[in-house]
């Protein structure tokens, strides 16, 4: 029975978006032959523990490697979170299934919805209870961890002794372990790095039958996508009779920041700083080049170029409009892919090379070593798991290159074909079913512990047809223009005492001035008391936060 505890915490949160990654390392790759997924990972990549098996206090002993991992089984409990009602069906995932009945280890899924979780996980904080083992950077973020830190086990022991695969990852990526150690010194998690990942964001994706109904040209520059979108806007762009039907931009309860990327305003990891060509920061929402974005902005609004419900609408009425089932209505938004957002209409939209600003440039939010390569926060090992030692060893056999792919794409079997060459290739998803979503419901994907180095990396031949191949493909026409971003950096305890009072107050203040800004104008009249308010709000503190976080990651 699993002691209970009551403390009295505080909450402090400060979520921080992130997106997906890559990587590099030693040779995992092994031809196909009679081992399982699950004997692989559990046992030919892994190598001894070096000291016999530790009894920890509950009286269960982990073996010392291979399978299984507990002679008699145990249950474990594993708490992860989802985007909207994404669900569990990822618990039938191969690789799940099958490590479940070797390892004698049982796990019984705690999933939760990101949509409520900043409420549900303020109660569990504040309640001082939580499951064996937390996955997903979601769930929990660096400030959830440093300001609840007796609820979470330091990892650097049990690393050493139980996790021969992530130890050989540490090693052979050193960022891994620099993103991952907190100001301590100490790991209270564990992170990822994911496969063959495009080195841009979001893309500019533009109807494509809507141009050739209008004989126009796909928009090269700022100018140029303005006569695109009003024409989009004035005339029966969709050619269903309606010239009124047509809405050239939306947008969800405000609209996308990618918008402004032709003013060279990039934002991967929502810190909302950028990195200057020589090294400089800049904080974004207080620069000419946010301004004059903006302005850009309002014109559109104001000629009704974007749509009038964006900032008041859901993100149910936004799909609605995109993927109506009598014509496709939406003419130009930033995206992952075009089959991400339009549904049956997904043909088409095509991506187009990134807009080109007032100063001839085009701009394009990503990372050059592929997007959110190396992210924290994927596995934590709570004070309140009796069997720590058989949570180590559980979670070891992720850190493989076989059981990585299965859970970022799915099960072998299913989602990938493993070929008797050992390489893999992944399958084409269900006709009527978009890759990424094909994803999702098969495998944790982007949450959860990973690591494939660039060698088992090389056996693995992605479609550029569809799915993640084929973002990696479409990506190529912007990776001349991906920017520097500000990274994922680590705050000490004290920063993380302030910054998120900081952020919460400041973010409300220019998001509402924003959407004011693009709705009725006045920006021009208003910007140095904007810019004054910020000051009195202590954006100076928060500037120098970043900057000293950015100084020590750079170091």
């Amino acid at each position: 029975m699993k002691m209970k505890r009551v403390l009295s915490l505080a909450l402090a949160a400060a979520m921080t978006v992130t997106l997906a990654g890559c990587g590099s390392g030693g040779n995992e790759n092994v031809p196909a032959a009679q081992e399982t997924p699950a004997q692989e990972a559990g046992a030919k990549e892994q190598e001894p523990a070096g000291d016999a098996a530790q009894e920890n206090a509950a009286g269960t002993t982990a073996t010392a490697e291979g399978m299984p991992i507990v002679e008699e089984p145990i249950t474990l409990t594993v708490l992860t979170t989802r985007w909207g009602n994404m669900g569990d069906s990822f618990k039938n995932n191969e690789f799940l299934v099958q490590l479940e009945q070797e390892s004698n280890v049982k796990i019984e899924w705690q999933v939760q919805s990101l949509n409520d979780w900043g409420e549900q996980k303020g109660i569990m904080l504040a309640g001082g209870e939580l499951p064996d083992i937390v996955f997903g950077n979601q769930t929990f973020n660096d400030a959830d961890i440093i300001n609840n830190q007796e609820l979470f086990l330091p990892l650097d022991d049990l690393i050493d002794q139980y996790m021969p695969n992530y130890k050989k990852a540490l090693e052979e990526m050193p960022d891994l372990k620099k993103v991952c150690t907190f100001p301590d010194g100490k790991m209270y998690s564990m992170g990822k790095n994911l496969p063959l990942r495009p080195r841009s964001c979001n893309q500019p994706i533009i109807n494509k039958k809507w141009l050739d109904n209008l004989g126009l040209s796909v928009p090269t520059t700022i100018d140029e996508l303005y006569e695109v979108l009003k024409a989009f806007k004035e005339q029966d762009a969709n050619g269903n009779g309606d010239p009124n039907d047509e809405i050239p931009i939306t947008g969800s309860k405000g609209l996308s920041m990618d918008l402004l990327n032709p003013f060279g305003i990039t934002d991967l990891n929502g810190y909302k700083m950028l990195v200057n060509d020589d090294g400089s920061l800049t904080y974004y929402p207080t620069s000419e080049a946010y301004k004059e974005g903006l302005k850009w902005l309002n014109k559109l609004y104001a000629e009704g170029i974007i749509d009038p419900e964006a900032f008041t609408q859901d993100d149910t009425m936004q799909t609605a409009k995109r993927q109506d089932p009598n014509v496709s209505r939406v003419g130009f938004e930033y995206a992952w892919t075009e089959d991400s957002n339009f549904g049956q209409w997904s043909s088409e939209y095509e991506i187009i090379a990134p807009i080109k600003g007032s100063d001839g440039k085009a701009y394009t939010g990503g990372d050059v070593n592929g997007v959110s390569s190396i992210v924290r926060n994927e596995v934590m090992i709570t004070k309140f798991c009796e069997h720590p030692d058989v949570a180590a060893r559980w979670i070891d056999q992720f850190y493989t290159g076989e059981a990585s792919i299965q859970n970022f794409w799915g099960g072998i079997g299913n989602v990938i074909t493993k070929h008797e060459d050992g390489t893999y290739t992944l399958n084409d998803p269900p006709e009527g079913t978009s890759a990424d979503s094909w994803y999702w419901d098969s495998s944790l994907r982007d949450f959860g512990p990973k690591y494939v180095s660039k060698d088992f990396e090389a056996n693995v031949k992605l479609s550029a047809e569809s799915g993640d191949g084929m973002k990696v493909e479409k990506s190529k026409i912007a990776e001349d223009t991906v920017t520097t971003p500000y990274p994922n950096v680590m705050f000490t305890n004290e920063e993380n005492e302030e910054r998120p009072t900081l952020v919460t107050d400041i973010d409300k203040y220019v998001e509402s001035t924003r959407a004011r800004w693009v709705t009725e104008g006045g920006i021009d009249e208003e910007w140095d008391a904007y810019v004054e308010q910020l000051n009195a709000m202590g954006l100076e503190r928060l500037i120098q936060i970043y900057t000293d976080a950015y100084a020590r990651y750079t170091e």
